[in-house]
C-alpha cells in the first residue's frame, strides 16, 4: 500500500467517525473538513457504498447512513485519549453536578474500550494533572443535563429564578436557545415569555425547574445574531 493508499484510507475511516457524530452530511461539508474537492468526495463516497456501508442519498440535503447500521467500536489513538483525560480533569472542577455525572460516566465507557497499555497511561495521566480552579469541587446548580436536553429537544421550561439585585424570585416560562460558561458559571440563554426577549440565565440562580411536555417552534436567530444583539446593548443582560 502506497502513501496516497494509505492517506485515502485514513480519510475514508475519518468520514465513516463524521456519520457517527452528525446525522446528514453534505459533500460541501465533507470537503471542507478534509481540505479536499467535492469531486474527491463523491469518489470517496462511491468506494464506501462499494465496500457495503449503506450511505443513503438525500436529494438536495445530503448523506446519511441507513437507519439502524451501526459502524464498530472507533479506537481512540494515545493523543485522543490523553486529551479526553485532561479535559476530565478539567470537568471534575465544573461547578455542575449533573454536567460532572454525565461526563464521568462517558469517560468510563470511552475507557473500557482502550487497549490495555493505553489505559494504563490515561490512568497515569489522570493523576498527574491538576488545575487550582475549583479546587474544593464545589457544585452549585445541577440542572445543566436537564436543561441541555430540553434545549435540543425544544421544551419550554418553567423555572423559579432568584434575582439578587432586587432581593426577588420570579416564576417564567423559557425557551432554551443556547448554552455557554464565563467565568466557571454556566449561563442558558432563552427566550423570556415574561419579558418577552432572550435572556441569561445563571444556573446557580435556579432555584427549581420544570420541563414541559409540549414543544416550541425553534429559534430563527443564530448565537453569533444574538451576539450581535448583545453588544449593541452593550452587555449580556443577567435577568
Amino acid at each position: 500500500m502506497n502513501v496516497n493508499d494509505t492517506k485515502r484510507l485514513s480519510r475514508l475511516t475519518a468520514i465513516l467517525t463524521q456519520f457517527q457524530t452528525k446525522r446528514l452530511l453534505t459533500a460541501s461539508e465533507l470537503a471542507e473538513k478534509f481540505s479536499i474537492s467535492k469531486r474527491t468526495i463523491y469518489r470517496d463516497i462511491k468506494a464506501l457504498e462499494q465496500a457495503g456501508i449503506p450511505i443513503l442519498t438525500e436529494d438536495g440535503k445530503g448523506y446519511s447512513l441507513m437507519d439502524g447500521y451501526r459502524i464498530p467500536p472507533v479506537m481512540f489513538s494515545e493523543n485522543e485519549a490523553n486529551a479526553l483525560i485532561t479535559a476530565e480533569q478539567l470537568v471534575l472542577r465544573n461547578k455542575d453536578a449533573s454536567f460532572v455525572k454525565d461526563y464521568t460516566d462517558a469517560i468510563t465507557k470511552i475507557k473500557s474500550v482502550l487497549r490495555n497499555n493505553t489505559k494504563d497511561k490515561v490512568n497515569l495521566l489522570s493523576n498527574r494533572i491538576v488545575f487550582g480552579k475549583n479546587a474544593d469541587c464545589e457544585r452549585t446548580s445541577n440542572n445543566l443535563s436537564t436543561l441541555q436536553l430540553a434545549l435540543t429537544n425544544f421544551n419550554p421550561v418553567k423555572i423559579k429564578y432568584y434575582s439578587p439585585g432586587n432581593n426577588q424570585t420570579t416564576e417564567r416560562i423559557i425557551e432554551p436557545f443556547a448554552i455557554y460558561t464565563s467565568q466557571e458559571n454556566w449561563l442558558l440563554i432563552a427566550l423570556c415569555r415574561l419579558r418577552n426577549d432572550y435572556r441569561a440565565f445563571r444556573l446557580d440562580r435556579i432555584e427549581s425547574l420544570l420541563v414541559q411536555n409540549h414543544t416550541f417552534e425553534p429559534h430563527k436567530i443564530s448565537f453569533e445574531e444574538y451576539f450581535d444583539i448583545c453588544r449593541k446593548k452593550c452587555s449580556t443582560p443577567l435577568t
